[in-house]
């Protein structure tokens, strides 16, 4: 199966999580297109000064690439800067958010995991 981006339908979502303005989430493939046990497979942009809030993930994970931008990713309370090629992992129990703090969008790869 190959889907292209013309086939990706764009969602717009104000305050994320609680968090700041209007993140995009742009999903690549939908529950249904694989056989894995994912909740998500989307690229995520945060235009500047947005933000998706700190929660926490109960029985999945989220793996996060940086595929653009500079933010803030909080990690169960503990803020650093990622940029392009970081990645993270928020495990059940754990809690993140992140923030764009650069003047150019951030992009992310996010995957959503069931456990």
């Amino acid at each position: 199966m190959i889907r292209s981006t013309s086939e990706m339908a764009q969602e717009k979502r104000e305050h994320m999580r609680g968090g700041d303005g209007t993140v995009t989430l742009t999903p690549a493939l939908q529950p249904g297109d694989y056989a894995a046990n994912l909740r998500l497979f989307s690229r995520i942009t945060l235009p500047q000064g947005a933000s998706i809030g700190y929660h926490i993930h109960e029985g999945e994970e989220e793996l996060f690439y940086f595929l653009s931008g500079t933010a803030e990713f909080n990690d169960n309370g503990v803020a650093r800067m990622v940029s392009a090629g970081d990645a993270t992992v928020t495990g059940s129990g754990q809690g993140h958010a992140v923030r764009n703090i650069g003047n150019e969008p951030v992009e992310i790869l996010a995957v959503i995991a069931m456990l």
